[in-house]
């Protein structure tokens, strides 16, 4: 174990460190993490609900070995400014502007992770011409439903506390939803850097309007019109032990999936072995892995991947 109490991968990932830039978008000062060359192919990664860039701190910079990797904090998240009401629409317009400012080369392939997947999905539906694919991770669009796992993380989340020092907030970081994850070293990188210091102490960097202040699609069986009609390369990849994306949302998701204009291009789905919803966490090679493998099918060296055929 090294520096962090981590294995030695994990301990040179955090060697490098990122370049760190905001960008102005929409009259929100945007922070993001980057690593890799310019030079190289673009592709932006983005975290989950009352998440930050971070949670890519460890496995980014092996992204990076042939891709310019972006770890964006959408408005309201990480070092990004708060905005009075947010939008899925606008964290995509987020995305597109930070790849355009802070990324490499080419149209940026899109890897989003739980509230960061749905708004991937939006990427794709919307602006799918824009970018060389997207890869979703646990992101649940359920069947239409009375209620959502949104909805009761968004109850969680709404009354942040403040602490008096770093350690004693980083003792209260848990995953939502609650899983097993025995990388106590990871775990713990993504509990520092969850946290700023303030006049009155510790708080934690997300506002809770998140998940409060919103407009249009916000619940995961809000996103079902926006897969329908994912207009490039789309990739799914799921935690084969997720509490939250089972049978019934894989069957979901592939049928929407069929009927939309990526089908053209094939959609692949993925379950990582032994992974649950926090698979960044509890299975951070593996998902390196699933993503490496799709962007190898996808982007043969030195070729420009295929625009998929909308009707």
């Amino acid at each position: 174990m090294g520096e962090h109490g981590g294995p030695g991968w994990f301990e040179e990932a955090l060697a490098q460190s990122p370049e760190r830039a905001t960008t102005q978008v929409e009259g929100a000062a945007i922070a993001s993490l980057a690593w890799g060359d310019r030079s190289d192919p673009t592709m932006v990664v983005v975290h989950g609900g009352a998440a930050h860039a971070n949670w890519w701190g460890a496995i980014g910079p092996i992204l990076a070995t042939d891709h310019r990797v972006v770890a964006i904090d959408l408005s309201g998240h990480g070092d990004s400014a708060h905005r009075a009401v947010y939008r899925s629409e606008q964290w995509a317009r987020e995305i597109l502007a930070v790849a355009a400012a802070q990324g490499g080369t080419g149209r940026p392939l899109v890897v989003g992770h739980s509230m960061g997947g749905f708004v991937t999905i939006v990427v794709a539906a919307i602006h799918g011409a824009e970018v060389a694919g997207a890869i979703v991770l646990d992101a649940p669009v359920r069947r239409p439903d009375p209620e959502s796992a949104e909805g009761r993380g968004g109850r969680m989340f709404r009354s942040p506390k403040t602490y008096p020092d770093l350690a004693t907030g980083m003792e209260h970081f848990h995953l939502v939803p609650p899983q097993p994850c025995d990388n106590t070293w990871l775990l713990e990188h993504v509990a520092r850097t969850s946290l700023r210091e303030g006049p009155d102490g510790w708080s934690w960097k997300f506002d809770p309007k998140v998940f409060t202040a919103r407009e249009g699609p916000a619940r995961p069986s809000d996103f079902g019109p926006q897969l329908a009609q994912a207009s490039c390369r789309i990739a799914l990849v799921n935690g084969a032990r997720s509490a939250i994306v089972d049978d019934d949302v894989r069957a979901y998701m592939t049928e929407l999936l069929a009927g939309s204009p990526a089908a053209a291009a094939g959609i692949p789905v993925v379950d990582i072995p032994d992974a649950h919803h926090h698979l960044l966490l509890d299975q951070p090679l593996a998902t390196v892995t699933a993503i490496r493998g799709f962007v190898a099918a996808w982007h043969p060296i030195g070729a420009e991947p295929p625009t998929v055929p909308v009707s």
